[in-house]
């Protein structure tokens, strides 16, 4: 800070230091306003950074309806310089050699902000993209209040159960009626337990038992990993008991209250899929079991996501498809996953919207003739930005060359 006095008479001292003081206050809250600025700052990056990648999302969507490869890149460092600057003086009013006198006041911000934009690429990451979602990911979602039958619409690629020739698969493919009408009645009938609250997505526990002979050194190593050791006086063995938490399983009843063995052969059923495949069993004589089927959903890759996403904007549409009798009323059924707007105007009302090849493409906002509908496609396309955060990799490992750009 800068303080500048000028001379006067004695008389006018007392006056001069009084406003002296007023102007060192007034820097005083000068300096003060330094903190909210940089609040207000970091807000603003957040948001931008935030929007970055939700317009890169729908970008990529772009590219991948006109089957184009996609391509990521993320902001690995934000680096922002403020300077702050005040200065204050006294000087008299008038040019006139009067005695009166006023402040002089003045303040400045420069803000330098550095940003550092990686490409995500690479075997790691390219791998995290192709390689299907596994079922933790699912759980995480749906332990968010995330609609069951919206989540696996967009992750699911198909249901298989068992039928009398041998596997059934039941596509998530709006090219083939009967098997993506036999997926959504299925996915309909999870939303509808989910509503009223029967649905559970838990881990399969039980409990697992071995028995090992009276000298066996096992058994008592067993008891420094945890394992309950018990001597059986009829088999003269020791007996290993553990409780084991397993593969997940969708179910419209509670699992632990199924005998042990039960719970421990579902879990044998499951943990011959591979770590995508989620086990559901709808069974009858619990809530939903008018309706009753067993089996898997697989689940695909994130790029496998944006593929499915940019073929329904026209190469192959989804369409309305109502829930089957037998299931509960559920409070949405878009026609859509996703509902994406492809025009060649600047789409208006819209949340995010990008360019790509003389083309807009949108995700419409708030506002607008049926706003729940709208809702629930921006609910879908924020589930579609935490599915990409669970892909990508951490860039500070990222090995790759960086662009800086510098204001």
């Amino acid at each position: 800070m800068d303080l500048l006095f000028t001379a006067h008479p004695p008389a006018t001292m007392a006056k001069a230091l009084r406003i002296g003081v007023l102007a060192f206050s007034l820097f005083g809250l000068s300096a003060c306003l330094s903190p909210p600025t940089i609040q207000r700052a970091g807000v603003e990056y957040d948001r931008a950074i935030t929007s970055m990648t939700m317009e890169q999302l729908l970008l990529n969507i772009a590219r991948a309806r006109h089957h184009h490869p996609t391509h990521f890149t993320v902001v690995s460092n934000v680096a922002a310089t403020f300077d702050f600057r005040t200065t204050a003086g006294i000087t008299p009013v008038s040019g006139d050699g009067s005695l009166i006198v006023g402040p002089q006041f003045g303040t400045s911000i420069a803000e330098n902000p550095t940003v550092s934009i990686v490409p995500v690429e690479g075997e790691e990451f390219t791998k995290r993209l192709l390689t299907p979602l596994t079922e933790d990911r699912f759980r995480s979602l749906f332990r968010q209040a995330v609609d069951p039958s919206m989540l696996l619409r967009l992750m699911a690629r198909d249901f298989t159960t068992e039928g009398p020739e041998g596997p059934q698969a039941y596509q998530n493919k709006p090219s083939d009626p009967e098997g993506y009408r036999e997926f959504r009645h299925r996915l309909l009938h999870l939303g509808g337990l989910a509503e009223t609250r029967k649905l559970y997505v838990e881990p399969i526990v039980f409990e697992k038992t071995w028995e090992l002979p009276l000298n066996s050194p096992e058994a008592f190593k067993a008891l420094e990993t945890g394992y309950e050791v018990t001597y059986d006086d009829k088999t003269r063995a020791y007996v290993l008991r553990k409780q084991v938490t397993g593969r997940l399983i969708v179910t419209n009843y509670d699992p632990d209250l199924l005998p042990n063995d039960v719970r421990y052969h579902l879990n044998e059923e499951a943990i011959k899929s591979p770590p995508n495949f989620i086990l559901v069993d709808i069974r009858p004589g619990y809530p939903g079991g008018e309706y009753p089927f067993h089996g898997h959903f697989r689940l695909r890759s994130f790029n496998s996501i944006l593929g499915f996403l940019a073929r329904g904007i026209q190469e192959d549409q989804e369409y309305v498809v109502e829930k089957d009798p037998r299931s509960q009323p559920v409070p949405f059924n878009p026609p859509k996953t996703l509902e994406i707007f492809e025009s060649e105007a600047a789409p208006k009302g819209a949340a995010f919207s990008v360019r790509y090849l003389d083309r807009y493409y949108a995700i419409l906002g708030e506002g607008l003739s049926d706003d729940i509908a709208i809702s629930v496609n921006l609910d879908t396309f924020r589930i579609l930005y935490h599915l990409y955060q669970m892909t990508v990799t951490d860039v500070s490992k990222v090995l790759v060359p960086s662009i800086t750009i510098a204001k």
